[in-house]
């Protein structure tokens, strides 16, 4: 096992991965923690037999502090650059790179909203078809995005056109990766 290991204080929704079905941890469950990125954990729960990702608003759960960005995560610029920075806080669970440098977003719009504000509506996909993360992934970005200032609406679509391959990887995750 790698990873702090971690007792559950309390009972914990967490999402199954890759198949992506929410189930309730119980309190005193033992996990390890291998990836905490982007405000998530990723846990290996060796009693349930897989990975596991819970929501940095049960992090008390597991011995850590609860934190809510601030809006717009200290992102600054022009919107399309806290845009982008906010896309970056998302990330795989079982891989430590975020959505952006992953190569999973693949369309990015800004639009005006007629009450005021923006919409913004995101394309992406994932590194696999039959995974399961792909609703949470994507509500998490449109979470996060919501965050920003002056963003009234956004809509995350997940797409399949054209298929991700690792040569969408950034330069930057692949050499977060090691690849290069």
């Amino acid at each position: 096992m790698s990873g702090e290991q971690v007792q559950l204080s309390r009972d914990c929704e967490a999402v199954e991965i890759p198949a992506g079905h929410t189930i309730s941890l119980p309190q005193g469950t033992v996990a390890y923690i291998t990836q905490s990125l982007g405000g998530s954990y990723t846990l290996q729960v060796p009693s349930y037999g897989g990975l596991y990702r819970i929501n940095s608003g049960d992090a008390d759960a597991i011995g850590k502090e609860v934190s809510t960005p601030a809006a717009g995560s200290g992102a600054t610029g022009d919107l399309e650059s806290q845009v982008w920075a906010q896309l970056k806080t998302c990330y795989d669970p079982e891989i430590p790179v975020n959505i952006v440098d992953l190569g999973l977003v693949y369309d990015m719009q800004i639009a005006d909203v007629p009450e005021g504000g923006k919409r913004v509506d995101v394309k992406m996909t994932l590194t696999a078809p039959g995974c399961g993360m792909g609703g949470h992934i994507a509500s998490d970005a449109r979470s996060k995005l919501l965050d920003l200032p002056g963003i009234e609406d956004a809509e995350v679509e997940v797409v399949w056109d054209p298929p991700w391959s690792p040569q969408m990887i950034t330069p930057e995750g692949r050499q977060l990766l090691g690849m290069d």
